[in-house]
């Protein structure tokens, strides 16, 4: 299904981090969105259909889908919505009923209402912890250690059934850490950090939580909606998973770039190590079928710190 035939996206957890960056994007490629979020919106925005809705609620999703925009009928989901890993391990029986169940919700309402295209936001957290210089493919083995791991793969052997039996295109996007400004994150606030304090003028400490020498595989939110895009507007995608481009960052390296840009700036490191997901991934898949190019993060960190100082 091409992209002409798919200009009207609903997009759930529209209000998080990488959801309002899709938004943002889809709107300004022409798009009509209906934005779902658990969270209630900070004003009433029903003109831009930004809607308060839990996955799981079955008939309030069914009401918007059959709605559609002005008479326009839905033609994909970008599914974003989740408990992320931190609180999963907190609250697995609400992590397992948005996670799973709420994706399972939405797949049926993909099949009920023939939303052919189905996009959905997955993580590198798939494939568990790998040897330092081994770069995970798609084609490597899965063996997620958390509960958030294991819900995205089971929602992505689940999309594989429906897009068997039920013709759902579904198709899975495998993402890593995920950096840029205004993310809001309590868990882990240096990805949203060392983009938002990049213009401070006072002393300012960022904790980065790991050992100098480990890796981490990072990916600005820009370009996370960028791939997202992509998926739902590609004529036919080749495959139903693919690894999201981006860059494995020692962070000894990170650490000297921020505090470079702004040696107001001071990185303290922790002693945790990455663990859960690889330090390396071949994306080649992506970068080969849609010809795609990241922004290198200390490009994107630059062209920040340079639009902060031209505001000052």
């Amino acid at each position: 299904m091409g992209a002409s035939n798919q200009k009207t996206v609903l997009v759930t957890g529209g209000r998080g981090f990488v959801g309002r960056a899709v938004v943002k994007l889809l709107r300004r490629e022409g798009y009509g969105v209906i934005s779902l979020d658990q969270s209630e919106p900070s004003t009433a925005d029903h003109a831009n259909y930004e809607i308060s809705c839990d996955v799981t609620n079955t008939e309030h999703l069914r009401a918007l889908i059959e709605a559609g925009i002005d008479g326009e009928k839905i033609r994909g989901i970008i599914h974003l919505a989740a408990i992320l890993p931190t609180a999963a391990q907190h609250n697995p029986v609400q992590a397992t009923r948005v996670n799973v169940n709420g994706s399972f919700h939405l797949l049926e309402m993909a099949r009920q209402f023939g939303l052919h295209r189905f996009v959905f936001g997955s993580s590198v957290s798939v494939y568990g912890t790998w040897p330092t210089g081994k770069a995970v493919s798609e084609t490597d083995r899965i063996a997620p250690e958390d509960l958030y791991g294991s819900a995205k793969l089971y929602v992505e052997q689940l999309g594989d059934l429906y897009r068997e039996h039920h013709g759902v295109e579904f198709v899975s996007l495998s993402i890593g850490r995920v950096l840029g400004a205004g993310a809001q994150s309590v868990t882990s606030a240096w990805r949203s950090q060392v983009f938002d304090l990049l213009g401070t003028d006072r002393p300012a400490e960022i904790v980065l939580p790991y050992v100098g020498s480990e890796r981490i595989l990072v990916t600005h939110v820009d370009d996370v909606a960028r791939m997202l895009l992509i998926l739902i507007r590609a004529p036919q995608p080749t495959y139903q998973v693919y690894n999201a481009p981006c860059e494995s960052l020692i962070v000894d390296d990170l650490k000297r770039e921020i505090e470079r840009l702004n040696p107001k700036i001071s990185i303290k490191l922790g002693s945790g190590r990455p663990a859960g997901n690889p330090a390396w991934l071949d994306c080649s898949r992506f970068k080969r079928e849609f010809g795609f190019v990241a922004v290198p993060i200390f490009a994107q960190l630059k062209a920040a710190a340079k639009i902060m100082a031209g505001k000052k």
